[in-house]
């Protein structure tokens, strides 16, 4: 079909065409994006609050209650700024890089869940989907890099290509691990199988899934471009690594494809291994499971909640590990990850095949033998708690500590 046959077919032989388009922009696109500019401003204000009280500061307060409105503020600023474009930039892609960055995050919610029915697009194979249009954020970042005719911007493009392609393995080998024990790749049969209690869910079904989790994790946060493999901006080495040119909205647009993405992967956790939007208690549950408006409101809340825990997670982490070195992070990946990675896979489809009571269902989609995922479950249980016991604890003693030294002085 040549390109006058296209446009006479789409303006005139084709009727269902418009109405069609204008239907999916006002049932996805402007409601994701409303969306997503929300999870950006709120992201953006729990940063800078989660990090000044971390530091023992107050952080924004002026604008609006508690500094609410300050991200707001900071959005006009960045509007009104002067759009600039180097000497020697490559024009076209220097503007083109920051919407392809953004389109790899917004069309990943396509296929991420709000509720049992709010879900655009649920494809039989969601996470394989999720797997391929999740490098298109890098594709975007390398562009950017490449067309500000900037050589730490080209430093921090080459860093970003590195460090993505290379943690895709370990969070590919979670996907394909969470595959292996839930049987399939759709994201809404992942989350039904997790449905009841607790325990039911993926992170306590099977004794190596918490490792997958933690991986997969790990594996996000580099995706992200997160603390502490913040190495494609790099402050203190690249000035701003990639996005060192960019002023105005085109630099917001990197910023919201960066909470974007935060918010993607944080909500594919809470799909795969955190029970999606079930609770964990067996009422509620069947209250969610139930089709209508009530049902779909508080599984979005559920899954809304879990996500921004996530959030919080990475943000403790940004403001609190230093930031690693290039060689570190490759030998992080190929040396520790990977090999991690492919050892679970291999012991929870063993898991599967051995203990089969451990993933039976009954007819209402529960464990028919919940006793060993029951038991599974209160040992991570027990293992989270004190973890998270030892790291608070030891991130107080230093705080401490530094005020003591500081008062002596």
């Amino acid at each position: 079909m040549d390109t006058q046959t296209l446009v006479e077919w789409v303006l005139g032989e084709n009727p269902a065409f418009w109405p069609r388009l204008i239907g999916v922009v006002a049932a996805w696109a402007l409601p994701i994006t409303i969306w997503v500019s929300l999870v950006g401003l709120i992201s953006i204000w729990l940063e800078r609050k989660i990090s000044a009280h971390i530091q023992c500061r107050l952080g924004p307060m002026e604008v609006g209650p508690h500094g609410a409105l300050q991200t707001i503020a900071d959005g006009v600023k960045l509007l009104a700024k002067e759009d600039i474009i180097p000497d020697g930039a490559d024009r076209f892609l220097f503007a083109f890089a920051p919407i392809l960055a953004f389109a790899g995050t917004f069309v990943s919610f396509a296929v991420i869940p709000f509720g049992p029915d709010l879900i655009i697009a649920d494809l039989d194979a969601g996470l394989y989907f999720l797997a391929a249009i999740g490098s298109l954020e890098a594709i975007g970042v390398i562009a950017a890099g490449w067309a500000s005719n900037n050589k730490w911007s080209l430093f921090g493009s080459v860093r970003a290509a590195t460090q993505v392609v290379s943690y895709e393995i370990p969070m590919g080998l979670a996907f394909v691990t969470v595959a292996a024990v839930a049987g399939t790749l759709s994201i809404t049969g992942i989350v039904e199988q997790q449905s009841g209690m607790v325990w039911n869910w993926y992170l306590f079904r099977n004794p190596f899934m918490p490792i997958a989790f933690i991986s997969y994790y790990i594996a996000s946060l580099a995706e992200c471009k997160r603390a502490p493999f913040d190495l494609p901006e790099a402050e203190s080495e690249l000035v701003s690594g990639f996005h060192t040119e960019y002023s105005g909205m085109r630099f917001a647009i990197f910023f919201l494809a960066e909470y974007a993405a935060m918010y993607v992967v944080s909500a594919l956790a809470c799909v795969m291994f955190l029970g999606g939007w079930y609770t964990g208690i067996a009422p509620l549950d069947r209250a969610v499971a139930a089709s209508g408006l009530w049902a779909n409101a508080l599984g979005a809340i559920v899954i809304i909640t879990k996500s921004f825990a996530l959030i919080f997670v990475q943000m403790w982490l940004r403001w609190t590990l230093p930031r690693i070195r290039l060689d570190q992070m490759m030998t992080l990946c190929l040396k520790v990850m990977v090999p991690i990675g492919m050892f679970t896979l291999v012991l929870a489809a063993l898991w599967q095949a051995l203990v089969p009571e451990g993933s039976a269902l009954d007819a209402a989609g529960h464990p028919a033998h919940p006793v060993v995922g029951s038991i599974t479950g209160m040992l991570v249980f027990v293992l989270l708690i004190v973890g998270g016991y030892m790291w608070v604890r030891s991130t107080i003693r230093g705080t401490t500590s530094f005020r003591t030294a500081n008062y002596k002085v």
